[in-house]
């Protein structure tokens, strides 16, 4: 078992897929004992299920032993320390995002980049906990090292010149991470009110347009609102981040269209005179 302090020392090179207890150690269930079948896996999902339920904050080692039927000491045979469990959960989640087949090459990279962009902001929406881990971490397990090879080899057909492909990337996948963490954060802080999103939303409207200092403010946002859109906050939502989405598309087919050799931005060369 290797302490906290230890792993903190060296955080910037950490990780649970660089050293440590590597491979899925399996433990067979001992009846007799009354311990059931563990894995690292197992433990791997129960972690999710936990945070997904209870968030970062409440998550600890023996909580999750209690729920696995163990003690917090038996998990640190699978993992060194708890970062090692978070970090593994982290890449469990990105598993979720469906990655295009890259040998279709038929296949349009709008559409393509436009799929995994919806499928990285669920992922956000579903385990709100996910975003805190995202700068944290290195981010190079198996699941995470595949959707950013995806990532990147879907940006190199795009025909951005490579000295762009980067910040391509940066901006789609920034935007989506934003824009998912707030979703997950407010979807989170209704469902722990006990309210809908709709109520929520609502209710705080209410509040505002009711103060003097906001009502002049809110008054000539109406026009802007309904031209928006929606009869819920999900389906604003949602039009909010397609129209977004669809920008940065259309930003990224305009800069592609430039000389492959011009960084971005810089006027077009004129060609001399005969």
């Amino acid at each position: 078992m290797v302490s906290a302090a230890d792993r903190t020392k060296d955080a910037a090179r950490t990780s649970v897929w660089l050293g440590g207890k590597a491979g899925n150690r399996v433990r067979r269930a001992d009846p007799e004992a009354g311990q059931p079948a563990l894995d690292r896996d197992r433990i791997t999902a129960e972690a999710v299920r936990l945070l997904d339920a209870e968030g970062a904050v409440k998550f600890s080692m023996r909580r999750l032993a209690g729920e696995l039927g163990v003690t917090a000491m038996s998990l640190y045979w699978y993992v060194d320390t708890k970062d090692d469990l978070l970090e593994l959960a982290l890449d469990s989640v990105f598993s979720e995002v469906e990655l295009p087949d890259m040998q279709d090459e038929a296949a349009d990279w709008r559409d393509q980049l436009r799929a995994i962009a919806v499928g990285y902001r669920a992922v956000f929406v579903r385990h709100p906990w996910a975003s805190a881990l995202i700068g944290r971490y290195l981010n190079i397990g198996p699941h995470a090292m595949a959707f950013s090879r995806v990532a990147l080899r879907i940006l190199a057909r795009t025909g951005l010149p490579p000295h762009g492909q980067m910040g391509g990337l940066s901006a789609v996948f920034q935007f989506v991470y934003g824009f998912g963490t707030i979703e997950g954060t407010f979807v989170q802080r209704c469902a722990d009110a006990g309210i809908t999103q709709d109520e929520y939303f609502a209710q705080a409207m209410g509040v505002l347009t009711e103060r003097p200092e906001y009502r002049a403010q809110f008054e000539e946002a109406e026009e802007l609102m309904a031209a928006r859109g929606g009869e819920t906050v999900a389906e604003m939502r949602q039009r909010d981040f397609d129209f977004a989405l669809s920008l940065l598309v259309a930003g990224i087919e305009a800069l592609a269209t430039q000389d492959p050799g011009r960084p971005p931005g810089a006027p077009p060369q004129t060609p001399l005179a005969p």
